[in-house]
């Protein structure tokens, strides 16, 4: 969401729908609770029913603009939501008290990590009995309620404990509005005999949130501006880098009006794939260090100036550490700062602002460019396969490579998936996610359920590996009830790869599953779903034929058997060199 904007726009306008308005006979925290997340362009609420929060689920099953999907457990219900937030700006999921809580912990800290807003409700105890010392069941056997709303603190930027109806409607709006706000997850737990209680506060639909704009500090902006022209006027052959924050800051359309303003190269690091277009004449590839896209990593490393707009630079983007950029050189743009070089520093600048108009400042500047496209060779096409010669990875994603269009959606699981799809070359608003940050196997099974459930518009193609699909696998299910029509392709290598590049043993051996037959046996005949195995580059031809023809209204789930050593040669050199730095011996005391 766009500060400044109404909150609510996304709402379809209410001729369609009357909203009931009444005295204060009709207003209860459930029903405002629905409307208000109906108002922030939530329509799909990803749950699992449990006693403490039937009668919350009831109230939002009664809002006719808001769709229940419930999920086979909690872990995926979060998952959904952080893969709805990516397609629709903010998502939800509702749980029940601790033992739901505690199991979505997890999802709830992957989305964090991503700057997701995801509103994550708990149905909590009856509000009578807050403060009796009682032992409830789903606790560990103490009297103290607070345990889940401790271990929420850390992972949502703001937490709402809902056991009074005099300040519920404050707490609920407050959480909800913060979250938009922050895009972090937020914690709201709600007496379970609470929503349909009447109350005063909640006589009326809620008013859309107007979400004050973010202004920069204009004598800040106008210096920033100045020190980073002056810099990369200077320079004879800068670069410029996208990177993951593009999202959170809303910066996108402002990264590409500087593209096209200064002329430099543009490279993407891999947690921002999808923030950056690829269709752009500048666009080089993925800087990801030593095992960046061939000419990418030699044309940003060799520059005399780069502009890093929202990176994240942790052991994973950077390689083990083994990145070969100069602070000195660097100019670090983040969603609210500036950092030129070793210094100046100018805060309370924000991204979007700062981009648009240091791109009426700067000389255009195509020398790296030039450089780029006199160094360039094509990349070599997969060499040809032999008649029943078994599958290769490489030829599996250059098929894949010409399934994309405007029409899809990539979601890479984290894994070999990670560097493959890091290859592909998304066209013009072709999207595409994965989880790099926090990197939680299983994440892509309810993300893919979460994003095909906002996207509607596109088609979702998932890259799972075997072991990643073993963590998650139960909501194929889920997917198969909402009617999605999903392509999954499940690498079946045998084990966590992986893993095995970083430091192998027998715990990344996995017991091998008749996946497909998994799949058929949940979808039971209810609903559509296709399943395939694909041993050959001619089976896979043949299946992609059928997903994307007479199966396109399916559900169509592809298990792909690849070797276990079949790996992509940038996850060999990247497992080698995080290895490398995971041994590092302690420091000498």
């Amino acid at each position: 969401m766009e500060a400044g904007n109404k909150i609510g726009s996304t709402a379809h306008p209410t001729s369609l729908h009357p909203p009931v308005r009444g005295d204060a006979s009709s207003g209860t925290l459930g029903r405002h609770l629905a409307r208000r997340l109906v108002e922030i362009g939530v329509k799909d609420v990803f749950s699992v029913p449990g006693d403490f929060n039937l009668t919350l689920l009831d109230h939002l099953i009664a809002e006719p603009e808001l769709n229940l999907v419930g999920c086979c457990n909690e872990l995926n219900a979060g998952y959904a939501a952080d893969g709805y937030a990516r397609a629709k700006g903010v998502g939800a999921c509702v749980v029940t008290f601790t033992v739901g809580g505690l199991s979505v912990l997890n999802a709830i800290a992957g989305a964090y990590s991503e700057n997701l807003p995801v509103i994550c409700i708990v149905g909590g105890p009856n509000s009578n009995d807050y403060g009796t010392n009682r032992i409830l069941h789903h606790t560990i056997g103490l009297p103290d309620f607070s345990q889940e709303l401790r271990c929420f603190q850390t992972i949502t930027c703001a937490q709402a404990v809902v056991n009074n109806l005099d300040d519920a409607h404050e707490l609920l709006d407050t959480a909800i509005s913060t979250a938009l706000k922050e895009s972090k997850p937020v914690y709201i737990s709600i007496g379970c005999n609470l929503p349909g209680i009447p109350h005063p506060t909640f006589a009326r639909d809620p008013v859309p949130f107007f979400l004050a704009p973010k202004v920069s500090n204009q004598l800040g902006l106008e210096a920033a501006v100045e020190a980073t022209a002056n810099f990369l006027n200077k320079a004879v052959k800068p670069v410029l880098v996208g990177g993951p924050k593009l999202r959170v800051a809303n910066a996108k359309d402002a990264f590409v009006e500087l593209a096209d303003a200064c002329g430099y190269p543009i490279a993407v690091m891999p947690s921002g794939k999808g923030l950056v277009p690829e269709h752009h004449p500048h666009f080089i590839g993925t800087y990801w260090g030593a095992v960046s896209t061939s000419f990418c990593g030699e044309i940003v490393e060799s520059a005399d100036a780069y502009v890093f707009v929202g990176p994240i630079f942790n052991d994973y983007s950077s390689v083990g550490y083994s990145l070969l950029i100069k602070k000195d050189k660097a100019i670090i743009v983040q969603p609210n700062r500036v950092t030129i070089g070793n210094g100046p520093s100018f805060g309370w600048v924000f991204m979007a602002d700062f981009l648009s108009a240091l791109a009426k400042k700067l000389k255009k500047n195509t020398t790296a460019v030039e450089n780029y496209r006199r160094i360039f060779v094509p990349p070599g096409m997969p060499l040809k396969h032999g008649n029943d010669e078994p599958l290769r990875v490489n030829i599996l994603f250059k098929h894949i490579q010409d399934m994309l269009s405007k029409d899809s959606a990539v979601i890479a699981e984290t894994g070999d998936s990670w560097f493959n799809c890091q290859k592909l070359h998304l066209p013009e608003n072709c999207s595409y996610e994965f989880q790099m940050q926090y990197g939680s196997i299983g994440w892509s099974v309810g993300a893919t359920l979460g994003y095909a459930q906002a996207a509607k518009d596109k088609r979702v193609i998932a890259c799972i590996g075997d072991g990643s699909f073993q963590v998650t696998a139960q909501d194929i299910s889920t997917m198969i009830r909402c009617g999605q029509k999903s392509i999954i392709f499940l690498i079946n290598n045998g084990g966590y790869t992986i893993e095995v590049e970083i430091h192998d043993g027998p715990y990344n051996v996995i017991k091998n599953w008749n996946y497909t037959a998994f799949v058929d046996a949940i979808h039971n005949g209810e609903g559509k779903c296709w399943t395939a195995k694909v041993r050959t580059e001619d089976e896979l031809i043949d299946a992609i034929a059928a997903a994307t023809g007479e199966k396109k209204d399916s559900l169509c789930f592809i298990e792909v058997f690849a070797h276990k050593d079949d790996t992509s040669k940038e996850l060999l050199e990247w497992g080698s060199r995080v290895s490398s730095a995971n041994s590092r011996p302690p420091n000498p005391q």
